[in-house]
């Protein structure tokens, strides 16, 4: 468990990512990454995306995969939440064809209500404030 609890909130849900659909990304018989998802009619949410070595293709794979699985399901949008301190996540995603699609200003004000845990202070030191959502067209 990389980030120390199965709890995570976004938009102000606390999810219990225990209980979602994954895929794991395999070298050898090491687990290198994990996908989480969630289908809820015609979409698919990216819950979480975790890599564990970089800079082979992990993430991207997975990404792939589960374009894959949702257009499967009949889904026409994939689409996830990060924050406004991710700048990693937000490179990566925009390169791999997604697009902003929505800003919720403060959002981790009441993301701290539900998991008081939550840092002030993100990635780099950037104040760990907004919901920044990326969508992509299937």
């Amino acid at each position: 468990m990389q980030w120390g609890s199965t709890m995570m909130v976004t938009r102000g849900v606390l999810y219990d990512m225990s209980i979602f659909p994954g895929l794991v990304a395999l070298r050898g018989d090491d687990r290198v990454g994990l996908l989480t998802y969630r289908i809820d009619g015609d979409q698919c949410e990216v819950m979480s995306l975790d890599s564990l070595v970089e800079g082979i293709g992990v993430g991207t794979a997975l990404l792939e995969t589960v374009q894959d699985v949702a257009r499967a399901a009949g889904c026409c949008r994939l689409w996830l939440i990060t924050t406004n301190d991710n700048t990693y996540a937000l490179r990566f995603y925009q390169k791999r064809g997604f697009h902003l699609a929505a800003l919720y200003p403060n959002a981790l004000e009441e993301s701290r209500r539900l998991k008081p845990q939550i840092p002030l202070l993100g990635m780099d030191g950037i104040p760990l404030r907004d919901e920044i959502e990326l969508e992509l067209l299937l």
